[in-house]
């Protein structure tokens, strides 16, 4: 393993560029983490190709025989069929009406362990599996039974699967293909799923965490009953059952998966542990992060420094690394106006050296967003809430939909738009407007971006007690009408929030025209010049960051100079 590890860390050092199954990042938070005892998962759909929609599956009751046909979530192409099953679950996003919650992150593995004859890709079976289980141990049981019986099309994935009570992380890889009499005789997955300790979070970003793990404690760990024998038998693992590791085996650490992915862990645990990573300060896993030193792996948990509330958790989805070594302002790379990100391709070469970009958590390809959480203290119809956003998680605002809403609103509909069909009544649309519009003069607009987002957030959850008191109530009366209420606050909600950046779009492009700020008496409220005409007083003219001034004048300092 030694070997290997060096092997890794003197290779030519390059970032693939991020596509839909390398780009994304989840938080884990158990009951006793969080400050109300609920259960929350974050996940951001991270993708150059993925629309932002918030998927709704009404749940129905299927005639013996009916079959389900199943399309690869990431291309569309079609798959096979499968059996329904008697009855389904309603979804809303990535959550369902029992409070079940799943999301993702793509590892990628070994690429020998694909298997092309697998007509069950991770973005179907998460979908399927929220149709069919009621709690995370149902769900990973689904899972890998749906992989064994119809095989795993996809690369390793870890998978976060909540309920109102638990977390647990499932990492899966496929088994290859190797055809005898015309089947694949390696059909199915190997994979290990831990339950992250109460009072603990966790949080993965497409490099698989889990190393080792028990053998003989099923209410804390659970795993295929092959999962070392076939490393063993295809010559992946030597070493005994106790020392086995699922990463180090099926997807062994690179720069990349170090620099790429881990770094966007180690943000989460750095922001949400107070500087700390378990009982050390973040700075000891620098060289981790930074891709340099693959000795020095991160804990699977930690505890958080306080218990984390629902605003504190989605904030840490919008992290740059701002404070930390790897902050991405403060390099020339940020240009004239502090910008946090890098476009695509993230590593580049010059005079025959290459270089890399950092990927931080909040991201601009982002398709849609969430926080999904489960509250055990409440009935399943009030309990869950899939707080929802789409876009760039740094610009843009998570609205409330509860998990047992029959219906989902227009602005995020299914249909409304699609990645190459602009529509003017499509949220994603709206906010890719105001955020693309904000990475001109990052320092200057995104704080006012940020500044609705936070209202919109922090009244949401101010009113939501209220809301769910009110459920209660309507409840005990008819859980049909309660759903109902609830629907409708959840769309409504939604819908205000489309409205607002509507008029965010419109005030930004009046104040910030053309390089110029204009004065306001109060925000929106523009000053004129005196003369009642619309003419507006003279705007103030901010420029570029020192540090850029300074770039350019070592880059050009002959030609501007100016000669008294």
């Amino acid at each position: 393993m030694k070997k290997i590890l060096t092997t890794i860390l003197t290779a030519v050092i390059i970032l693939a560029a991020p596509n839909r199954g390398d780009s994304c990042t989840n938080i884990l938070v158990t009951k006793g983490a969080s400050k109300d005892g609920s259960v929350m998962v974050t996940y951001s759909a991270d993708s150059h190709q993925l629309y932002g929609e918030l998927y709704f599956k009404k749940g129905a009751s299927f005639a013996p025989g009916t079959m389900l046909k199943i399309y690869e979530w990431d291309t569309g192409k079609y798959l096979g069929e499968i059996p329904q099953v008697p009855k389904t679950y309603t979804t809303v996003g990535n959550m369902n009406e029992h409070q079940l919650i799943i999301g993702e992150t793509t590892y990628g593995g070994l690429d020998q362990l694909v298997d092309t004859t697998g007509i069950m890709d991770y973005g179907s079976l998460i979908y399927i599996t929220l149709q069919r289980a009621k709690t995370a141990r149902e769900a990973i049981k689904v899972m890998t039974d749906l992989v064994k019986e119809y095989g795993y099309y996809s690369s390793g994935e870890s998978i976060s699967i909540a309920d109102k009570d638990e977390v647990w992380i499932l990492e899966i890889i496929g088994k290859g293909t190797k055809i005898v009499n015309g089947k694949n005789v390696n059909k199915g997955a190997v994979w290990v799923a831990i339950r992250i300790p109460d009072g603990y979070i966790s949080a993965h970003a497409n490099q698989a965490r889990i190393t080792t793990f028990p053998k003989n404690d099923p209410e804390n760990c659970l795993y295929s009953p092959d999962v070392i024998a076939f490393a063993r038998e295809n010559g992946l693992y030597k070493g005994s059952d106790k020392d086995f590791s699922f990463s180090d085996t099926y997807a062994p650490l690179s720069f990349g998966g170090m620099r790429g992915c881990e770094a966007r862990v180690w943000a989460a645990f750095n922001i949400l542990g107070g500087g700390f990573i378990g009982d050390k300060p973040y700075t000891d896993y620098l060289d981790y992060a930074m891709g340099h030193n693959a000795k020095n792996r991160m804990p699977l948990y930690i505890k958080p420094k306080e218990k984390v509330s629902v605003k504190m958790v989605a904030d840490a989805m919008r992290d740059h690394y701002e404070g930390t070594e790897l902050d991405m302002t403060k390099d020339i790379g940020a240009g004239g106006h502090a910008l946090p990100y890098r476009w695509r391709p993230m590593s580049f070469s010059v005079d025959g050296e290459k270089y890399t970009n950092e990927r931080a958590i909040a991201t601009q390809q982002t398709g849609f967003w969430f926080l999904g959480q489960a509250r055990s203290w409440l009935p399943d119809e009030i309990g869950g809430i899939l707080w929802f956003g789409v876009d760039d998680a740094a610009t843009s605002a998570l609205t409330p939909i509860y998990s047992s809403s029959v219906r989902v609103p227009e602005c995020f509909r299914v249909g409304n738009g699609n990645m190459t069909t602009y529509s003017p009544t499509s949220a994603f649309w709206i906010f890719n407007r105001v955020t693309n519009f904000a990475y001109l003069r990052y320092d200057l607009i995104a704080p006012e971006v940020k500044k609705a987002a936070d209202k919109h957030e922090l009244t949401s959850l101010d009113i939501v007690p209220a809301i769910d008191a009110a459920a209660l109530a309507i409840l005990k009366e008819s859980p049909a009408k309660a759903r109902e209420f609830l629907t409708d606050f959840s769309v409504n909600t939604a819908q205000q929030l489309f409205n607002n950046w509507v008029e965010l779009d419109r005030y930004l492009l009046v104040k910030f025209i053309d390089g110029n700020v204009k004065k306001e008496n109060s925000p929106g409220c523009f000053m004129d010049n005196g003369s009642g005409r619309g003419i507006p007083a003279s705007p103030t003219q901010p420029g570029y960051s020192e540090r850029w001034k300074r770039a350019v004048k070592e880059d050009a300092g002959a030609r501007l100079k100016v000669k008294e």
